[in-house]
């Protein structure tokens, strides 16, 4: 006698997604890789001005231990036009907290599907991939996206300059003991 063995269909990989606006446009972003959602007028430590004209999308960084995070408005990093901002990721394991306007929900994504070609130059860094929930396409962001590496080094060139004692005027010693 022979049994028959039950068919067992394979397990749908879930995963935990926020979806958030800005500029009117809703994303989503892997909840493992928000630490802290933080409303940007109770952000513990004082965010301090950053001018780098090269990166408009950062105007504000501010320490946490021994780092400097830098602020980036989701809106101006999509090329979106900028809107006020309510709340602030603090993305887990980056020097990126991302300025946004609000949060839709938090739900499941059981598929990510891959950018189509139509998606090129730095807008594959950006993103991970599209979702599809309640017969919308969802972009899914890269949180590792928002600031290369070559950004991180400039914003961190300004942000010493920001700190830097300034030096007496030429012609001038500073004697006092």
């Amino acid at each position: 006698m022979q049994l028959a063995t039950a068919h067992k269909a394979p397990a749908v990989r879930t995963e935990q997604i926020i979806l958030f606006r800005s500029s009117g446009q809703v994303f989503a972003i892997s909840s493992a890789s928000v630490q802290e959602v933080r409303a940007v007028d109770g952000l513990a430590g004082s965010p301090q001005a950053i001018n780098e004209p090269s990166l408009p999308k950062v105007r504000h960084m501010f320490r946490r231990g021994e780092s400097n995070l830098y602020v980036v408005h989701a809106g101006l990093h999509f090329g979106l036009r900028q809107t006020p901002a309510s709340l602030i990721f603090l993305l887990r394991k980056l020097r990126t907290a991302l300025l946004i306007d609000g949060i839709e929900k938090m739900t499941t994504m059981t598929r990510l599907q891959a950018l189509p070609g139509a998606f090129c130059h730095e807008e594959r860094l950006w993103y991970r991939g599209l979702t599809v929930l309640d017969q919308s396409v969802i972009p899914v962001v890269n949180p590792a996206g928002f600031l290369t590496d070559d950004e991180l080094f400039v914003l961190d060139a300004a942000a010493s300059r920001l700190m830097a004692p300034e030096a007496p005027p030429a012609g001038e010693m500073d004697l006092s003991v």
